[in-house]
């Protein structure tokens, strides 16, 4: 029954931390494309058909970008709002500095760290009680 949970935990420390560097490596690839994003006030503009909001970015050029039905909702009758914009490219806003699959991402990666160091700690306890 020993040599059985050894193999549990031997397994479980495995895919923890394997899971852990290729979730990590994905992670730093999504991070990588997703580009520069830098905080801006926003003035929510909705006298036309869908609501737009505009900016002026850090080179002082005013921006736009039409909101989405999520974002629409999500700033309901407010008249400003912090945006991030995307640096050097127009028309490309969001209301989070960091995309939420990227957070699933960083937190996938901590969970699969956590579960191979927590198995490798165990791994250790049960063979120092073993003597």
């Amino acid at each position: 029954m020993d040599h059985a949970i050894d193999a549990v935990v031997e397994v479980f420390t495995w895919i923890g931390l394997g899971a852990f560097v290729v979730l990590a490596v994905v992670a730093l690839g999504v991070w990588a494309a997703e580009g520069t994003w830098l905080p801006a006030s926003a003035i929510v503009d909705r006298d036309g058909e869908h609501p737009v909001v505009r900016w002026f970015d850090a080179d002082g050029d005013a921006n736009s970008a039409p909101l989405t039905p999520a974002d629409a909702a999500a700033l309901a009758d407010a008249e400003t709002a912090a945006i991030w914009y995307r640096h050097g490219w127009r028309g490309r806003m969001r209301l989070v500095r960091r995309s939420p699959g990227l957070r699933a991402l960083v937190w996938s990666a901590a969970g699969m760290l956590a579960l191979g160091v927590l198995s490798l700690v165990a791994g250790w306890v049960l063979y120092f009680l073993r003597g």
